[in-house]
């Protein structure tokens, strides 16, 4: 079996979706699963769901959040040209019935919880019209919701997989020679409870499908020629990297490379199963392989940003040393409050961080702190690390900004600027 995995970029509008259809033409759709993202920015507009909701829940707000999702769907198979629109349509309008019965009957105040239980409908909605569009064309493929398959805990927005049971039951469901339609990013813990496995998650969920079915490959069909060493979006003259190892594609994932998601590799590298990053406007494009073997190729300088970080300084009260035991303090709270280190620093009388507030949690952890640290936050800092740093590169980043935190070791680069 091959897995492919479509982001939302890629399924955005009839065009993406009529692209699909040409690289499955390209690429043959026999022993395949696709993974589809939530098309376009739905996620983005299923969140805003979310949060008018729990803002006021009887809220006209809220009936037009939920209608800017319903019509950019409605608009989109309006578009499609298809045999069985209108069956395609009642598909589309029982999923937005289960959506308004779940926001009327819930009782639920968990904002994670809720989270998971209406966001990946934006999963659900765009496999349908993708599976729609592909038998349209003659793509006998078969939709599987992952809920039934893919198992995990209960711990919501970040949900980590059964392994044992999640391969058992890929392994029921899929049989070889297939053609095979399914979501990314979702999952369960009970019949009655979806869970995520995190934003982005979706490279995840084609990871772990690679892994229950030891995949001869897995490829994920972007927007971009494949992974570059830096984000065009922010730095220029970005360059494609044909090849990468496993180990050195962990770690740009780690520290923020966007094109692949950071839990990614792991599987695929316990059953050297390759990774390919392809451009899905050019499916014969070889786009960057991901396996393994020593280093990178071309060997390059990678640049990565993250913006809109925090930075934060940890002192003791009384001037004192910063212990391991101060220290064991604040991973503590870090893990309880869900807050990702990017960066740390330390010395002998204070401990700096660098960290993603993603869940909004930050403020909360430096009230558990204030009482034991004196304690000096920046908000909206940008954090750039240099895989192969070269001093061009560095003086290439610090040009015009205020540095803030400089850290080197080994051949990475790590700088706080605002």
């Amino acid at each position: 079996m091959r897995v492919f995995k479509f982001g939302g970029a890629s399924v955005k509008d009839v065009t993406g979706l009529e692209n699909v259809v040409s690289v499955l033409r390209h690429t043959g759709a026999k022993d395949l699963v696709i993974v589809v993202s939530a098309m376009g920015k739905t996620t983005n507009a299923l969140e805003q769901v979310v949060d008018t909701y729990f803002e006021n829940s009887n809220s006209t707000l809220l009936t037009t959040a939920l209608e800017v999702v319903r019509n950019y769907h409605f608009q989109i198979i309006d578009q499609v040209s298809l045999d069985k629109k209108q069956a395609l349509f009642g598909k589309i309008e029982a999923f937005f019935a289960e959506i308004e019965a779940f926001l009327t009957n819930n009782q639920s105040s968990d904002y994670d919880q809720v989270y998971d239980q209406l966001v990946p409908y934006g999963e659900l909605l765009s496999s349908t019209i993708l599976q729609a569009v592909l038998e349209q064309q003659d793509f006998a493929a078969q939709w599987l919701d992952i809920r039934t398959i893919l198992k995990t805990d209960s711990n919501f927005r970040e949900a980590k997989v059964n392994w044992k049971l999640t391969e058992k039951n890929f392994k029921e469901h899929i049989n070889s020679g297939g053609l095979y339609l399914t979501q990314g990013f979702i999952g369960s813990y009970k019949p009655s409870l979806t869970t995520t496995l995190g934003r982005e998650g979706s490279d995840y969920t084609a990871a772990i499908i690679g892994y229950c079915l030891s995949a001869e490959s897995v490829t994920i069909w972007k927007d971009v020629p494949g992974v570059l060493n830096a984000d065009p979006r922010y730095f220029e003259n970005a360059t494609l990297l044909s090849a990468i190892s496993y180990n050195e594609a962990i770690e740009l994932a780690f520290y923020g490379a966007s094109v692949i998601h950071p839990k990614t590799l792991q599987p695929l590298q316990q059953k050297g199963i390759p990774l390919y990053v392809k451009p899905f406007l050019n499916p014969a494009a070889a786009g960057t392989c991901i396996s393994e073997r020593d280093t990178i190729e071309p060997y390059s300088p990678c640049f990565i940003l993250k913006r809109n970080e925090v930075l934060i300084k940890l002192s003791s009260l009384d001037f004192s040393f910063m212990l391991e035991e101060h220290l064991g303090e604040v991973f503590s709270l870090m893990a309880e409050y869900r807050v990702k280190v990017d960066l740390i620093q330390h010395s002998a009388i204070s401990f700096s961080l660098c960290v993603d507030d993603k869940f909004n949690t930050v403020t909360k952890m430096l009230c558990a702190l204030q009482n034991r640290f004196k304690i000096q936050v920046i908000y909206g800092v940008n954090l750039y690390t240099i895989r192969h740093f070269t001093p061009e590169a560095l003086v290439k980043i610090e040009v015009d900004k205020e540095v803030l935190v400089k850290q080197v070791a080994g051949n990475m680069a790590q700088l706080v600027v605002k």
